[in-house]
């Protein structure tokens, strides 16, 4: 390619489709975030905590795996056009566009979030136990939506060559996020896991899949639906799924979802 070809390239448009491609990447990986940190890490609420305060734990859980799900989605859309614009042999975008459209992204998913789910429907709020849940609404807008925001329109508008790097990174960061709920087992030294059984499960065949798995009882919801197990081995893990029950938490901070499931049995 010719000095001429390259410099030509270098001014023309970058294609819609990336635009859109790079944009939805940054806003699913900004919904994988919040879904991760504060659904399951922080445990601060969950996706209808203030719609369906009332709800057992099964139903919290299942409208999350359904975020995360719609997540995941728009993840493949964002694939999708941008091997699609790349297919057209359109400009490749270069490491600040990539890194402005993903901020940009990032940040208009907690405008949305706050605007319409927060206020608007009133879905839930950033810490549902709080006192003052508008100062926490605000507070976290102010650092993940406007900050990213901030630091896109500080970004030049388009600066060094095209890279493939940046645009790879930020792909494997999105993916990555999505693996690391499983990882929980990893950073507790109990290796304590919150179970919810199916639902009309009866106690004994509760107990012989905690049995099976080779771990005991640490404490029961009222109900008897929800149990806290331990120590959990990876082994113990995979068969409490494979006998179809659902482990909630493995993180170091099971004690947050253990106090919600305590409130709401």
């Amino acid at each position: 390619m010719s000095l001429h070809d390259a410099v030509d390239g270098s001014h023309r448009r970058l294609d819609r489709k990336a635009i859109w491609g790079w944009l939805l990447v940054g806003f699913a990986l900004a919904g994988f975030f919040d879904g991760i940190v504060l659904h399951q890490i922080l445990q601060w609420h969950h996706l209808l905590s203030a719609f369906s305060p009332g709800s057992d734990l099964r139903a919290q859980i299942v409208a999350d795996g359904l975020f995360h799900l719609a997540m995941y989605l728009l993840l493949v859309l964002a694939t999708i056009l941008l091997v699609a614009a790349r297919a057209t042999n359109s400009r490749i975008a270069t490491t600040s566009e990539i890194l402005r459209l993903s901020l940009v992204g990032f940040g208009l998913w907690h405008v949305v979030d706050a605007a319409v789910f927060h206020w608007l429907l009133g879905l839930h709020r950033i810490k549902m136990n709080s006192d003052t849940p508008l100062a926490w609404d605000v507070g976290w807008l102010a650092v993940f939506g406007l900050g990213p925001l901030l630091l896109a329109w500080a970004f030049p508008s388009r600066s060094g060559v095209a890279s493939g790097s940046a645009g790879a990174a930020l792909m494997s960061v999105a993916i990555l996020s999505g693996l690391t709920a499983g990882l929980g087992p990893s950073f507790t030294r109990n290796y304590e896991a919150i179970v919810v059984f199916k639902e009309g499960m009866r106690p004994a065949s509760m107990m012989q899949m905690v049995l099976g798995a080779g771990t005991s009882l640490k404490w029961t919801s009222s109900d008897g639906s929800v149990w806290v197990v331990g120590p959990l081995s990876w082994g113990g893990l995979f068969k409490l799924h494979a006998n179809g029950a659902i482990v909630v938490s493995t993180s170091p901070l099971v004690g947050g979802c253990l106090g919600w499931s305590r409130f709401n049995a």
